[in-house]
């Protein structure tokens, strides 16, 4: 059986350090290792339209935002299928199918689902649309009949939400879609970097990203001004690396090869933590050495966002032609699924021959 791997995002805003470790460097990684035979990538905005229904503007002007991003990390639209969720219509059409197949009360029930409710103070008024994300997100996973997809803890239960309808279908109608498995991220640095502040998680709205398109200028406030140990006053004053946004950041990016280049009086990255705990080096040193870090992996996502910026048509170009081939792929599903559901009507030349005959011989 073929390898196939289905992933996305919303597009609300440019990508940043926090989607970079947590899935967007690993997708470049699974493009290039060559264990799949396809990689299908896409920009969720029909998804992001769930709770964002009422600013369009701000997916619209997003999508551009998010390509860029992808292509300068390392996505290559000659391996990875690029697409744009709301241009497949296919996957509408199966969300509506599999709506059948899940209850009201067992979507109130997902984890992720409630933890995005209380997030968003939806309380008693939930878009219908909101709620029943989780079957939408299994239409545009079976639609490509991905084995494999890449998700965090926090998202498990919607995998496994899609993992059910898989199997109800395939009991009731015909065993044709694929029940896909979690690609999980064995790294809990990647799996979550908190924003800069110190808060759990990255968010536009806190101000608290460090985006991939961010300047260099830019980068180096933001490292500068990361929370870190509030009770390290002094140079001399012993150090939490706990908690400490810092380490947490230097844990995601740090590589051995990083001390002779940057800071060479430090063999690693555990003689670096030992001498912060115990007293005498300071945040704004270790804070120049992240930061030294990240501006040698960001120029190179730099570099190439700005040779795609010098063409912006052929990026819309590299999205339209991914959705077209997604849609083909997609509309495959949606043949079968038809079939399996017996809904094929004007495809089924024995159903009509049976129905001609019927009739022919009752007037006679």
């Amino acid at each position: 059986m073929s390898k196939i791997i289905l992933t996305g995002d919303r597009p609300t805003g440019r990508l940043h350090l926090g989607h970079y470790v947590g899935s967007l460097h690993r997708r470049v990684i699974l493009q290039d290792s060559g264990e799949y035979d396809k990689i299908f990538i896409m920009i969720a905005d029909a998804q992001a339209l769930t709770d964002n229904f009422d600013n369009p503007e701000k997916i619209r002007q997003n999508i551009i935002e998010v390509a860029l991003d992808y292509l300068s990390a390392g996505l290559d639209p000659r391996v990875s299928t690029l697409f744009v969720q709301s241009q497949i219509p296919e996957l509408t059409e199966l969300t509506f199918y599999y709506l059948n197949l899940v209850t009201v009360s067992r979507l109130y029930r997902n984890p992720t689902v409630k933890a995005e409710i209380q997030l968003r103070n939806f309380e008693a008024n939930i878009p219908a649309g909101f709620l029943c994300y989780p079957v939408s997100q299994a239409a545009d996973i079976t639609a490509f009949h991905a084995t494999d997809v890449p998700v965090g803890q926090d998202q498990l239960p919607m995998l496994e939400q899609t993992r059910e309808i898989v199997r109800r279908f395939n009991a009731i109608y015909q065993p044709i879609l694929t029940e896909p498995e979690a690609l999980l991220e064995e790294n809990s640095v990647y799996q979550r970097l908190p924003g800069t502040d110190g808060k759990a998680k990255m968010s536009k709205s806190l101000g608290n990203c460090i985006y991939l398109a961010d300047p260099p200028q830019v980068v180096e406030e933001k490292i500068m001004n990361m929370y870190t140990d509030p009770l390290h006053v002094k140079v001399s004053d012993p150090g939490h690396i706990e908690g400490n946004t810092v380490f947490t950041y230097l844990d995601a990016f740090c590589r051995p090869e990083h001390f002779p280049e940057f800071l060479p009086e430090y063999e690693s990255l555990e003689q670096l933590k030992a001498h912060y705990q115990k007293g005498g080096l300071g945040d704004v040193k270790i804070k120049r050495f992240l930061n030294r870090i990240l501006q040698k992996e960001l120029e190179p996502i730099r570099r190439r966002r700005k040779e795609y910026e010098k063409d912006i048509g052929a990026v819309y170009q590299i999205l339209k032609e991914g959705s077209q081939k997604a849609r083909n792929t997609a509309g495959a599903t949606v043949d079968q699924v038809k079939r399996a559901m017996r809904i094929d009507y004007f495809q089924d030349g024995e159903l009509i021959k049976a129905h001609m005959d019927k009739y022919e011989n009752e007037n006679r």
